[in-house]
């Protein structure tokens, strides 16, 4: 089994998730209005099974709301879930021009990037919601090009499906064993480890520690300064005056 807690010295790749430990995607576009507008899109695909329709009608999160649609036969083959991403991605990256970076993510992905660190984002979000925001924080060309969110056109494998790491990791020339996951969710542990890669859960506040915990996270951190420390300790000196606030413990 591999040991959880050595980061340090051997972690060449770091996967983001997007929505939570670099931004907060929905700030000022909240996703259940967005699921009520793929809701009402539904309505107007007369593939879709009673089943789905009624999923749809209850569901307050949109990506459950696509999940369900691509298990829907009928809606697969006559191009609906295919109408319905289209939607939601297009609902992204509106959403992204008013997201909220999480506090510090700035400085931190600077910080693992200028101390070598290649930085890839995993995420179910679409490739061009996290773009735009990328871009708008002056990061997109920290990451190269990898981005790996949602595959529009083929089969939905959203996490906690390993697709998006998998990816991140092929196209980054990388071992599993090098890299390691940064997610708030159940979801993006259980990824990690269909990987075979190593995990650090983010909580921003305690539920979600202890829904991390809770699923067997081994590392949890409650700011990204701490993650960075665990990551890479000379990179966290390096940085500490950049985030002197959560040196002096403020986090």
């Amino acid at each position: 089994m591999q040991d959880l807690t050595r980061f340090p010295g051997s972690t060449t790749c770091v996967l983001l998730d997007f929505d939570g430990p670099v931004c907060t995607l929905f700030s000022a576009y909240p996703a259940a209005a967005i699921a009520r507008r793929l809701e009402r899109l539904t309505a107007e695909l007369p593939s879709m099974l009673p089943s789905t329709r009624e999923r749809a009608r209850t569901a307050e999160d949109p990506y459950v709301l696509l999940q369900a649609a691509f298990e829907d036969p009928g809606a697969v083959a006559d191009g609906a879930a295919g109408a319905l991403e289209r939607l939601l991605t297009e609902e992204e990256v509106t959403a992204a021009t008013g997201a909220r970076p999480t506090r510090h993510a700035d400085h931190v992905i600077r910080a693992l990037h200028e101390a070598g660190h290649a930085l890839a984002v995993t995420t179910n979000n679409s490739r061009e919601a996290v773009e735009c925001y990328l871009a708008r924080r002056g990061l997109l060309d920290l990451f190269e090009g990898h981005v790996h969110g949602r595959t529009p056109g083929g089969p939905l494998r959203l996490k906690p499906a390993p697709d998006c790491l998998e990816r991140a990791l092929e196209a980054a020339g990388t071992a599993a064993r090098d890299a390691v996951m940064v997610g708030d969710h159940p979801r993006d542990l259980e990824a990690a480890r269909a990987a075979g890669v190593r995990f650090v859960g983010y909580a921003r506040d305690r539920r979600k520690a202890a829904q991390l915990r809770g699923a067997s996270a081994a590392e949890v951190v409650r700011s990204l300064p701490e993650l960075l420390r665990l990551l890479d300790p000379a990179a966290y000196e390096l940085a500490a005056a950049r985030l002197r606030d959560d040196v002096a413990g403020r986090t």
